[in-house]
């Protein structure tokens, strides 16, 4: 497990290669290794052919440098042409190569982070219990595969989310499959495959647990429970067993035992502070899925058998640090709570966080993560600081990050419109002062791959057409007058058999609607053990789960010192867009005071 991680010989790494099916080897790197010399042992101890393969760290796709590679570090073996249908013949190797060459332990976890020395215990306990004939149990609701692990009492200690089993991908046991890892997921913001790292990333930012985000770590993990679907190979027959040993990458979250979830009760009986503090990490990371049946909830009897005081735990973060600014979903920005003023507790850990020391850590510990979810936590960090300093509670802060939706469209959250006139700006001085062309780092895939959408529609129109585009009319009610973009044509190219169809979206005069018309909460089922499962429908098609979303500002396309100039800018024009936001909520609204009890 994690023990004696730090004794590998000088110059030497070990690595767990996954292909896209989501089989896994681990390897052992030396100073001489290459991708292409990684590439040729993979095709000889997985049986696979590599030719016309790529592999890829995060954003990076390797070549001949592997410096950047960290020990124990997850890499994806990728074909080169995503645009194939399912019915292509993908990196499928066979089980028992693998198992006769992967030499490792049954958990083993990935990084050497002293927050993840808390599942240390944890590793041990779900090792010992198999090892005791106690396997885990499959999760039987939800969209994606999950599993709680046991210790040797029986009791679950740990939910395991394999990544090749998130919806969309290759071994997902719910009927929701049709995509390679790598590919745009559930949201097409989140790739499949990478809602693990997410939740590990979500762990790693709740400094001092702030929020209660309970322990998480990226793991290797080893069992024949896990779902491999017909004509995907991967694994190797136990045995006196039918099911094959299949190795996984997938997040180990500490299980958290609960008496229900926010969705089973009223809200009124949540402590303001429990409640302040999830939505000061949720506007953080950028959380697109906080709804009630992913915060539990502990109750402490007061003595006399009364319901008394209680405690909010969040889980389920996949769907945070998106690669573009979403339309978040933050469930808590109706509660009474969220209109509570923040504590000087709460003020001042805000003012401490860093976003720069937060995107170093993440990239330190999570290396593969992705500069454009960096970039995500980043802007809303800074945006989180200056509005809480200009005097803004929980719920103007997360109204500005929302979305707006009429006549069946989507329209740009005010953070957004701060982020587009930026970005104007930016290419109107470039207009005056035009700078030599950076682009062309081939290191790097910033674009979600399989779209093909022009996000660059700000550095085809000049200074004078952009001042010549109508005032947008954006608040409540009243105008917020504001000169911006009015129109984004999107084309995005899907890569399911209604591929050819076009999104276009409109940029019009809007006034703010519920959220709930956008974003119907799913049904769920809940297991006997707790954890609200969400449930899958048959086959049907995820989109009809979670709809698709426009991409009205993309970040992580721009240079680092167009980046830069980009926050700068930013935080220039939060200043007007906050008085306005608190102009509107004055007059449309009369606001909770601190005297409520809850």
């Amino acid at each position: 497990m994690m023990d004696g991680k730090h004794s590998q010989p000088s110059g030497r790494r070990r690595v767990f290669v996954q292909t896209e099916t989501g089989c896994v080897l681990g390897m052992e790197l030396d100073r001489s290794d290459n991708a292409h010399t990684v590439k040729r042992r993979l095709s000889i101890a997985l049986n696979v052919s590599t030719e016309e393969s790529s592999l890829t760290f995060g954003d990076m796709v390797l070549k001949n440098d592997l410096s950047a590679v960290r020990n124990d570090s997850p890499l994806l073996l990728t074909r080169n042409h995503l645009h194939r249908s399912s019915s292509t013949p993908c990196l499928s190797p066979t089980g028992k190569d693998i198992q006769q060459k992967d030499k490792s332990a049954l958990i083993e976890v990935l990084g050497h982070s002293e927050s993840f020395s808390k599942m240390k215990h944890l590793v041990k306990d779900s090792v010992k219990a198999i090892k005791n004939g106690i396997d885990p149990l499959p999760v039987h609701g939800g969209l994606g595969g999950a599993y709680y692990f046991r210790n040797t009492r029986g009791e679950s200690v740990a939910i395991v989310k394999p990544t090749d089993e998130e919806p969309f991908a290759p071994n997902n046991p719910k009927g929701f499959v049709g995509k390679a890892l790598g590919q745009p997921g559930l949201k097409r913001s989140v790739r499949v495959g990478e809602t693990g790292i997410r939740e590990v990333a979500a762990y790693l930012l709740d400094h001092d647990h702030f929020a209660c985000v309970p322990p998480t770590a990226l793991v290797k993990i080893t069992h024949s429970v896990f779902n491999v679907n017909d004509g995907v190979n991967g694994g190797v027959k136990a045995h006196n067993s039918k099911k094959p040993v299949i190795s996984k990458i997938a997040s180990f979250q500490q299980f958290i035992q609960h008496d229900f979830d926010a969705s089973d009760h009223g809200s009124s009986s949540f402590p303001v502070s429990a409640v302040h503090r999830i939505g000061i990490l949720d506007i953080r990371i950028l959380n697109t899925d906080r709804h009630g049946g992913n915060l539990l909830v502990k109750k402490f009897d007061d003595g006399v058998g009364r319901f008394g005081q209680v405690e909010l735990i969040p889980i389920d973060h996949g769907l945070c640090l998106p690669e573009t600014l979403e339309d978040p979903y933050f469930e808590w920005i109706h509660w009474p709570q969220s209109s509570i003023p923040f504590s000087e507790d709460e003020i001042e850990y805000i003012a401490k966080l860093d976003p720069v020391e937060d995107c170093l850590m993440l990239k330190r510990e999570l290396p593969m993560i992705r500069v454009a979810c960096l970039r995500v936590l980043h802007l809303c960090t800074i945006f989180l600081k200056e509005a809480v300093n200009f005097g803004l509670c929980l719920a103007e802060i997360g109204e500005m990050m929302s979305r707006e939706f009429r006549a069946g469209e989507e329209e740009p959250s005010e953070l957004e419109v701060v982020c587009m006139e930026a970005r104007r700006a930016i290419v109107e001085r470039e207009v005056v002062s035009p700078r030599a062309d950076v682009a062309g780092d081939s290191e790097f895939q910033f674009d979600i791959d399989c779209e093909e959408v022009d996000h660059h529609f700000a550095a085809k129109m000049t200074a004078d057409e952009y001042m010549s585009r109508p005032v947008y009319q954006f608040g409540i009610g009243n105008g917020m007058g504001r000169s911006m973009l009015s129109k984004l044509d999107e084309s995005i190219e899907e890569e399911e058999e209604e591929s050819g169809a076009m999104l276009s979206a409109s940029l019009k005069d809007t006034k703010l609607s519920d959220k709930s018309q956008k974003y119907p909460k799913f049904s769920g089922d809940k297991p006997e053990n707790g954890y609200l499962m969400n449930s899958s429908s048959g086959h049907r098609s995820a989109s009809e789960q979670l709809p698709s979303s426009a991409s009205f500002v993309k970040l992580a396309d721009m240079p680092d010192e167009e980046w830069g100039v980009f926050l700068d800018k930013v935080q220039e024009l939060l200043c007007p867009a906050f008085e306005k936001r608190k102009s509107v909520t004055i007059g449309q609204r009369q606001r909770l005071g601190t005297s409520c009890q809850f």
